[in-house]
């Protein structure tokens, strides 16, 4: 989780591209938006701050908790899983079913309410719209289609397929094989159906972490090397078929295709962020808070990335493909409460990492522990480059965390409850 976060999340995705902006060689047509010329400096030095100011935080965090990452890391990935639910095994399996079926028709729900499928149009070759559908595919959906396919589609999937995953390589029965063998096709399509490229790649990164985990994948650097490979030959297929992108010389270079999208595309809305709240827009303030926060002073939430488009973009949102400029959560933390907010954010959220990373590995390890480690440990880099208020309240977070402390509860402790019930029960009718 630290290590992704640190070297994926701040050094690949943030800093190397901050840094080309800060000496004015990106040639980047996010940038070439920008009006004041002074926030690639500000602007790399917060990342810099960043930087040191995180991992400084965590290291601290850990001393006081006297948490030692290496040692305990390394007690995590050979301690066995515990897989015994043998007194319980029933109901635990009729309750994961019943989750899982809930989570196909969520998906089947899904696909019934969007009116034309990316994925489905590129196979016929219908490209001309791709842009545009895929905008409506993610966010055509409203009302409580959303929660459903948000929840019980994109987020629950891919964990139940993960704890389906652990229990078929272990207990070796059919039930978990079969179940895995359709949770992983579901999860496969949800995260392809609007053709976003990143949540396919995040999803088989879950599987693998999921086997080092569970102690079926020992890597090394030819395997390590070997997915890579895979990966980018699968990325430049996507970019092929998406993007249309043909010439050579577009994925080879740094500002553009792939290597632009990855070092350039999610760090150049953070210095727009900067520029446009700092001249052109006013600062959020509370209005930048969570709504589930502001809701209680009847405030409406605003997300800053949604405002940097309309003002940077607002040719593309008058054409209805204008998303939001999602970047790192400096960006929404100056948007709302300016440097200070920066600074506060920084050490806030590395110390819930570092708590929720403590938590996680010194719990009893199971196949929902996992489940729910490889979740955070690849959704927190990924959220840290959507916004700071989901750190202060995120619902999906809170939902999967509580369905799968529901599940961890009954995979380990569900005989031991409904034994003490009925010894209460008994101890009543006794008294009676």
């Amino acid at each position: 989780m630290i290590s992704i976060i640190y070297y994926y999340s701040f050094l690949i995705s943030s800093y190397i591209g901050g840094l080309l902006i800060a000496l004015g060689i990106d040639d980047y047509y996010m940038i070439k938006r920008m009006d004041h010329e002074e926030y690639r400096i500000i602007g790399f030095i917060l990342l810099t701050i960043l930087m040191i100011l995180f991992p400084l935080t965590q290291l601290v965090v850990g001393r006081l908790f006297g948490f030692n990452a290496q040692l305990e890391y390394d007690r995590y990935l050979h301690e066995p899983v515990r897989t015994s639910v043998d007194k319980n095994k029933t109901v635990f399996q009729l309750a994961f079913l019943a989750l899982s079926g809930i989570s196909v028709l969520a998906i089947a729900y899904t696909f019934l309410k969007t009116s034309n499928l990316p994925i489905l149009e590129l196979l016929k070759g219908n490209t001309s719209e791709l842009a545009k559908m895929r905008i409506d595919a993610s966010r055509g959906i409203s009302g409580i289609a959303v929660y459903i396919r948000n929840i019980f589609g994109i987020a629950l999937t891919p964990i139940l397929s993960i704890i389906a995953y652990v229990y078929a390589a272990k207990t070796k029965e059919l039930f978990w094989k079969a179940l895995f063998f359709v949770l992983f096709i579901s999860s496969v399509l949800i995260s392809t159906y609007d053709l976003a490229k990143s949540p396919i790649f995040f999803y088989f990164i879950m599987l693998i972490l999921a086997m080092v985990y569970s102690n079926n994948l020992k890597l090394n650097w030819k395997k390590i090397s070997g997915y890579l490979v895979a990966g980018i030959i699968l990325l430049v297929i996507m970019y092929i078929a998406i993007q249309g992108v043909k010439e050579v010389g577009s994925f080879l270079s740094y500002n553009t295709g792939p290597i632009g999208r990855i070092i350039l595309a999610q760090i150049a809305p953070f210095f727009l962020h900067l520029d446009t709240f700092s001249h052109s827009l006013p600062l959020l303030e509370a209005k930048g808070l969570p709504s589930f926060i502001i809701g209680f002073f009847d405030l409406e939430q605003v997300r800053s990335a949604r405002m940097v488009m309309e003002n940077v973009f607002p040719e593309n949102v008058d054409k209805g493909t204008g998303g939001v400029l999602n970047t790192i959560f400096l960006g929404e933390a100056f948007a709302t409460f300016g440097y200070m907010g920066v600074m506060a954010a920084i050490v806030y959220i590395a110390t819930i990492i570092q708590l929720l990373y403590i938590l996680l590995i010194r719990l009893r390890k199971t196949p929902v522990v996992i489940a729910l480690f490889v979740y955070f440990t690849i959704n927190i880099p990924r959220t840290l480059v959507g916004g700071v208020s989901d750190f202060y309240f995120n619902p999906i977070w809170v939902i999967m965390t509580v369905v799968l402390s529901g599940l961890f509860i009954l995979e380990q402790y569900f005989m031991v409850i409904w034994n003490f019930l009925i010894s209460k029960v008994k101890k009543k009718r006794v008294k009676v």
